[in-house]
């Protein structure tokens, strides 16, 4: 019997087809800290707390994770991860991205507002998210961040997880240590 023109991947295929879409999308792409490391040890560490803290192993969000920064970022438009990736996980990434056209300001505001209204495979990838940048921030800053600055981020990602609290308690006690590390 013939194999079907386009079988459906496995979730391990999905997820590694995910990583090398973000991996190419952010190939120029670097952090802002000292070294300025590859972009896409973010997507991937986000993918790896999910997993290996967090005991997540729903390919969706772990795709998700991946390309969480893909449209905010790069040129990806919503289409092109619809069609590369499906619905329900271009729906995920859409729920986590910031609208770059609006004030730094008012961006982080709305993600205070709509944490608690997105799905709770969002809610996860935005937990992993701010798990990720409190580390970074704590051991590898941006050159040009103040004590105070590192302290407001800090202080703004608790308030994004605060309206995220009770969507997934393992994730929460990752973020609480982390923030334990504030400067």
């Amino acid at each position: 019997m013939p194999l079907p023109a386009n079988p459906p991947l496995t979730d391990t295929a999905l997820i590694l087809r995910a990583a090398m879409f973000a991996a190419n999308k952010h190939r120029d792409q670097r952090r802002k800290d000292e070294h300025a490391s590859p972009y896409i040890n973010h997507p991937l560490m986000l993918a790896c707390v999910l997993a290996t803290e967090g005991g997540v192993s729903d390919a969706a969000t772990l795709c998700a994770a991946l390309l969480h920064d893909t449209i905010e970022d790069t040129a990806t438009t919503a289409d092109e991860l619809r069609e590369a990736f499906g619905e329900r996980i271009a729906a995920i990434v859409g729920e986590v991205t910031d609208d770059k056209r609006l004030p730094k300001a008012e961006r982080k505001r709305l993600q205070i507002e709509h944490a608690a209204s997105i799905s709770p495979e969002a809610q996860r990838v935005k937990l992993a998210d701010k798990i990720s940048n409190l580390r970074d921030v704590a051991a590898n800053p941006p050159a040009d961040w103040s004590l105070e600055r590192k302290r407001e981020y800090f202080d703004w990602a608790r308030a994004v997880v605060d309206r995220l609290r009770g969507v997934d308690p393992a994730l929460e006690a990752v973020f609480d240590a982390a923030y334990r590390a504030r400067p």
